[in-house]
């Protein structure tokens, strides 16, 4: 299968499937986002927001310097953690937590409030959806949002996301995802994933420690796999990514050249890879049987990613 050069977009949000809905105008707008601090009017305006936020790119600036509006996004979330465990999720309940996602998802993606979205320390209100394990659709749906905030994050490729991050449970949180969770969220965990080892200080951190960079191997060893039966064109994509970042750190080359996934070899996987993705292999197979003989050393934290 051939693709395109252009990265696919990354996030958790729903498709719509109900007819387009038309551009309101500025003044209903700011009414929505007052209605968001009437308890009785939030679940609508949650939703008329999210219909329309493709029509305004700064529609982020006006939520979060409105009074209010973010302190009324996050009792909406924290509302739902008492449902998690034993788990008792109702569909309208996760459609509006994840409307107030999809909301989050503009803030974290957007130049000007980014920054503030972490310094506020607002994805870990998102971590407590990350560590559930249910499969039934409301969990996964929250997951799969939850995920696309984070992505929107790493998107940004801004090291101050990726030091932020790295100061979490994000790794080992999407760790598990791309072990047990259903194909679009380990595509969006690996994405994550992939993101962060692309960053200097996000790869030196993980190959910092044997047992860092084994867990991080190991679960991407297992979805290899998993892709001999059924390859993922998208999912693979990321993964050769992975590796291929891997492999340009000394100490991370040399695990990978002693615990070679040989799956990797796989003819069903290789004749799956799209043209970007299989120069990328290429890349990761040479740097392997190289070594070290192309001066591959740590970047030093924060170094920008080739």
């Amino acid at each position: 299968m051939k693709g395109s050069t252009k990265e696919e977009p990354v996030g958790g949000e729903a498709k719509a499937t109900e007819k387009v809905v038309p551009k309101a105008d500025m003044d209903t707008i700011v009414r929505l986002i007052e209605d968001i601090k009437v308890p009785t009017r939030r679940e609508s305006a949650f939703s008329g927001l999210c219909q329309q936020k493709e029509y305004y790119p700064d529609l982020a600036l006006y939520l979060w310097h409105s009074v209010g509006t973010i302190s009324a996004l996050l009792q909406e979330i924290i509302s739902l953690y008492p449902h998690l465990s034993p788990p008792n999720l109702t569909a309208t309940a996760t459609n509006n937590v994840c409307n107030v996602l999809t909301l989050l998802q503009s803030l974290a993606s957007h130049n000007e409030t980014r920054s503030l979205f972490l310094n506020a320390h607002i994805p870990l209100f998102l971590y407590p959806f990350l560590n559930t394990i249910s499969k039934s659709k409301s969990f996964e749906y929250l997951r799969l949002t939850s995920l696309g905030v984070i992505g929107s994050l790493v998107k940004a490729d801004d090291a101050a996301v990726i030091k932020f991050l790295l100061q979490t449970e994000i790794i080992p949180l999407c760790l598990r995802i791309m072990e047990r969770g259903t194909d679009l969220s380990k595509i969006v965990a690996t994405f994550i994933l992939q993101k962060i080892i692309s960053d200097g200080e996000g790869l030196n951190y993980i190959c910092e420690t044997a047992e860092r960079f084994f867990a991080v191997s190991t679960v991407l060893h297992t979805l290899v796999k998993q892709q001999i039966k059924s390859p993922n064109t998208r999912l693979l994509k990321h993964i050769v990514r992975c590796y291929l970042k891997l492999a340009e750190n000394s100490r991370a080359n040399a695990g990978l050249r002693d615990n070679f996934p040989e799956e990797l070899k796989d003819q069903a996987i290789i004749q799956s890879l799209d043209d970007p993705t299989r120069h990328q292999y290429d890349q990761f197979i040479l740097l392997l049987t190289s070594g070290n003989s192309f001066g591959i050393s740590e970047r030093p934290p924060g170094a920008s990613p080739k």
